[in-house]
Formats: structure tokens, sequence, C-alpha cells
């Protein structure tokens, strides 16, 4: 386990022991959306701006990781669909454990959804990964998400279940939704042994989305993973500081706007 515990350090603040994570393979799902157009320009600004960690499909390595301004983690993203699938939800692999290690990634991610049409295959291949990251010591960040016809209708039911999956395919860092209250998201964190990452979702308001970052981390949470809701922000290297200083320092939403 040393090589897994020396790579998440990349990612993983060791005095807070919490992260800040800019997932950026929205282009493969979605095309040439706003915020990711200049890649080298944004992956900087978001260094700049205290993120530990970005998301990138191997694709995009070359085009901007550590090309200038601060260093940052490097996630490696295995798995994609495209909103033009008739099933955007079914995700299959599109890179593999050891072309994330020649890319020189730090950790790699793999995303499930569960109580879509093709589960159990996107099960099975987080299954696969998990087992390639044990033998490569590379940490591995499942993204898993209850998206489809069974969903229990109670959130925190569904959430809790897909973070115990997760769990139990042997994620070092779980990434889902909010459930929505501290109350039911700590029961779902205080039941889960390794750090659960919060989703940013679409596009809110400055303020609401650094309330929700704050409820969430007294729920529990070790941090967010947060894409459109950093990167697509006129200010994203501000926006990210104000992220960073209410994850890692508990600053108050509003104080933590108008820092720097």
């Amino acid at each position: 386990m040393i090589g897994k515990q020396i790579r998440l350090e990349r990612i993983i603040d060791r005095n807070t022991k919490r992260t800040v994570i800019i997932p950026m393979d929205h282009g493969f799902t979605l095309g040439q959306i706003e915020g990711l157009t200049d890649m080298t320009r944004i992956i900087s600004e978001v260094s700049e701006g205290g993120a530990n960690a970005i998301i990138l499909h191997k694709g995009l390595v070359k085009t901007g990781h550590r090309k200038q301004g601060k260093d940052i983690g490097l996630i490696v993203h295995l798995s994609a669909s495209t909103s033009m699938n008739p099933d955007p939800n079914d995700k299959v692999l599109v890179c593999t454990v050891e072309e994330a290690i020649a890319l020189g990634a730090d950790a790699v991610s793999i995303h499930v959804n569960l109580g879509a049409s093709n589960e159990s295959r996107m099960i099975e291949s987080a299954g696969v990964i998990s087992k390639e990251c044990t033998r490569w010591g590379m940490p591995l960040l499942i993204m898993i998400y209850p998206r489809g016809k069974n969903i229990p209708s109670d959130p925190a039911v569904a959430i809790g279940h897909c973070v115990r999956v997760a769990e139990e395919l042997g994620a070092d860092l779980i990434k889902t939704n909010y459930s929505g209250d501290i109350e039911s998201f700590s029961r779902i964190t205080q039941a889960c042994s390794v750090p659960v990452l919060i989703a940013g979702g679409e596009k809110g308001g400055d303020l609401e989305t650094l309330t929700t970052i704050r409820d969430a981390m007294s729920a529990g949470a070790s941090g967010v993973c947060m894409g459109r809701n950093s990167f697509q922000r006129p200010d994203p290297r501000k926006f990210v500081h104000s992220i960073c200083n209410v994850v890692h320092y508990g600053v108050d939403p509003d104080k933590a706007l108008v820092t720097r």
C-alpha cells in the first residue's frame, strides 16, 4: 500500500486530510463546452486557485497538466460516454491503469451509475480496475450516482447505497451527490470507511454552492469533486480559492467569497 499512500498525498492535503478536485472530463460527454476550450489556461487557473487535483481523459493530459503555474495532482479518468448515446448513462472503459501510469497519473477514476440499464457491466469494469489499482499501488476514485428506473425515492437511501457499493468495490475515494441535508449525509459518511466527496452538479450561484459545500463538510465530507461549478465561473481561480477556504479552513461562505 506504500505506492497508494504516496500518490494519495499528491491529491489530498496532508494537513487537513481534505481535497478539492476539479473534474475536466466533461468535454468527452458534452463537447466543446464553456470553460474547457483552452485547457492550458483553465488548468493553470484552478491550480493557482489552490485545487489539489484535476481529472482529465488521457488525450488531454499533454495539453496542460503541469505546463505552467503551480503543480497540481493528476487523476486520469478511465470510463466515458457521450450525450449523443441513446443511453448516456452507459459508461465504458476507454483507458487502462497502465496507460494512466505511463501518463504520470497520481490516481485514476471510473464512473458507475447504479440503476442504469448497463449497471452490471459498469460494476464489473470497476471491479477489474480496482484489482489493477491494487496491483499497481494506484489510488482509485469511484464516481457513483443513482440513475435509473428503480432508484429509491429517499435520496439519502439511494446515495448511501451508492457509497456502500463503491466502498465494497475497493474505492480509495468516492464521489457522489450530496443528499441535501447535514443529518442524512452525516449518516452516510459515518457508515463509510473511505473519504466521501460531493459532486457539484449543474452550475449554481456562488453563495449557494459554497453553502452546500460548508454543510457537506459539516456532515463529514472529505472535500469536493466539482467541475462546472468551478471552471465555468467568470473568475475560476478566485472561486476555486473560495472553495479551498471553505473545504480546508472552514471559512464561512460569505467571507470566503470576498477573500483574496
